[in-house]
């Protein structure tokens, strides 16, 4: 895998918590229709939590940034708590203080830290 592809992978833990697991740049170059269509499958799937691991992401813009706002808000229309872990890169927290949307997320430090939320 290079730098500019993303993989996202989904698991459901037995417990009902989905895990997306997100590699590589979260941009509008690598497309970010893979996570959107992973969100909404699991705003949709019913769970009791989504815990979207970024700490593979290399890089993300505002492409990026949109596709986890669209995942927040289906997931607060179908009320399962959606919670991002890392850690996360350097550049992806600025995204996230630059636009004004790190306290629009519940973040968690690790994606074991993000199970017992």
């Amino acid at each position: 895998m290079t730098g500019d592809d993303l993989r996202v992978v989904v698991e459901t833990a037995d417990d009902g918590v989905v895990l997306i697991r997100v590699r590589g740049n979260l941009d509008a170059w690598s497309s970010s229709k893979e996570l959107v269509g992973a969100l909404t499958g699991a705003a949709r799937g019913g769970g009791r939590r989504t815990v979207v691991d970024l700490s593979g992401v290399e890089f993300a813009d505002s492409a990026g940034l949109h596709a986890l706002l669209h995942g927040r808000r289906k997931h607060g229309d179908a009320g399962i708590p959606l919670v991002l872990a890392g850690p996360m890169t350097p550049t992806l927290h600025r995204l996230f203080e630059v636009t004004g949307t790190l306290d629009a997320f519940e973040i968690a430090d690790s994606v074991d830290s993000a199970f017992t939320w």
